[in-house]
């Protein structure tokens, strides 16, 4: 039985591991050659085809691909970055890591990242803000043309999270081409999987090498002698992961498509229930790497009774993310407090992530939608 069937649990979120990828990985380890070798780069030419733009540089996972990216375009001590307020605390933790400080963006409702007008009020003051990080949130684009126009307006790059949006298209255009750069995750909850993983991409063959410097401990990638030019990490990705991630890579339009699939199951079984769906500008533009409801108002603040009667009937289920700016890090960092970001406050309250995978089958969504539902009417 696959995992996921609605015999079992029904898991929120399944890692697309098929024997193909076991014989890939395999491979690597009976080859000797596990660190930085051909798998690897092949893997980086192949996500940046995907990402259409020049270069990609695999990382050890994503929120090193944020820090070594944020370092590479120069940001340090004294700087800050503008960064939204939901999402995934390493997008606000890389910043810090970086000696600088995140200036935290409230979200809009429909895509659940950063209000491009809210953007502009910050940038229009007169803070120091460097760089902005825009997060495309859960397989989605956030409103990234408006917000690459504000963030030309006030000449200040784009770094895109776009940790869960490999393969996502907004008007032609991958996630991942919008800004200088951008970062993808290939944590085992992602769309493609290596277990960890990430990588760099970017148009910036300069920017590119300062990363490739970077992950491996401050070597000049371009010397013919070793030559340690920065004081760098070791963060590079193993030969395995590369064969996997090649492998994984191969599947993306299936898997996207999967997962588009259970989508619409989700949009017609749903309908009816008090919960507000996920939403998309275009087709193409989603790859539903997390399917995240809203709950009614009333509702949230019994969302961790609720999630525990979904575990009961047999359904796993999550939060969102999270309101960066509330979690006790941030507030004794930047003194903040609920009402600061009132849109943030409301949708963080309210969201909740629903099974979403390439093994979910129709008989999957059906158990989903009675565990919601029964689990609704029972608070």
């Amino acid at each position: 039985m696959v995992p996921g069937a609605a015999a079992d649990v029904i898991r929120l979120a399944c890692p697309p591991v098929d024997e193909r990828d076991l014989a890939a990985v395999s491979a690597v380890l009976r080859s000797g050659w596990l660190v930085q070798g051909p798998e690897v780069k092949a893997f980086e030419a192949e996500t940046a085809r995907v990402a259409g733009v020049a270069h990609g540089v695999a990382v050890a996972n994503g929120t090193a691909a944020l820090h070594l990216a944020l370092l590479a375009m120069g940001i340090g001590p004294g700087d800050e970055v503008a960064v939204p307020a939901y999402s995934w605390p390493a997008t606000a933790n890389t910043v810090v890591l970086c000696g600088g400080t995140p200036v935290f963006v409230d979200i809009e409702p429909g895509s659940f990242g950063m209000d491009p007008r809210r953007l502009d009020e910050v940038l229009g003051t007169q803070r120091a803000i460097r760089a902005v990080l825009p997060v495309h949130p859960f397989g989605g684009f956030s409103d990234i043309a408006a917000i690459r126009k504000v963030a030309d307006a006030h000449r200040v790059p784009i770094l895109e999270d776009a940790a869960c949006a490999l393969g996502a298209r907004l008007d032609g255009r991958p996630a991942g081409s919008w800004g200088g750069a951008a970062c993808f995750s290939f944590h085992a909850r992602k769309l493609i999987t290596t277990g960890e993983g990430g990588m760099v991409v970017t148009d910036d063959p300069a920017l590119a090498d300062r990363v490739r410097s970077l992950r491996n401990h401050g070597l000049d990638p371009n010397s013919t002698e070793p030559d340690f030019v920065l004081a760098g990490f070791n963060c590079r990705m193993t030969e395995f992961q590369g064969a996997l991630g090649r492998r994984q890579l191969a599947k993306l339009p299936e898997l996207i498509a999967a997962h588009q699939r259970v989508m619409g199951w989700y949009t017609e079984l749903l309908d009816g229930l008090p919960v507000a769906l996920p939403r998309a500008p275009e087709p193409a533009a989603h790859t539903y790497q997390a399917y995240v409801v809203l709950l009614p108002g009333p509702v949230a603040p019994g969302r961790r009774q609720l999630i525990a009667r979904l575990r009961t009937a047999g359904v796993e289920a999550t939060i969102g993310t999270h309101h960066i700016p509330l979690t006790t890090c941030y507030r004794r960092l930047g003194g903040y407090a609920p009402g600061d970001f009132p849109v943030t406050d409301d949708l963080a309250a309210r969201a909740l992530a629903l099974p979403m995978h390439h093994a979910l089958s129709r008989d999957d969504a059906v158990v989903v939608r009675d565990a919601l539902r029964d689990g609704l009417e029972a608070g």
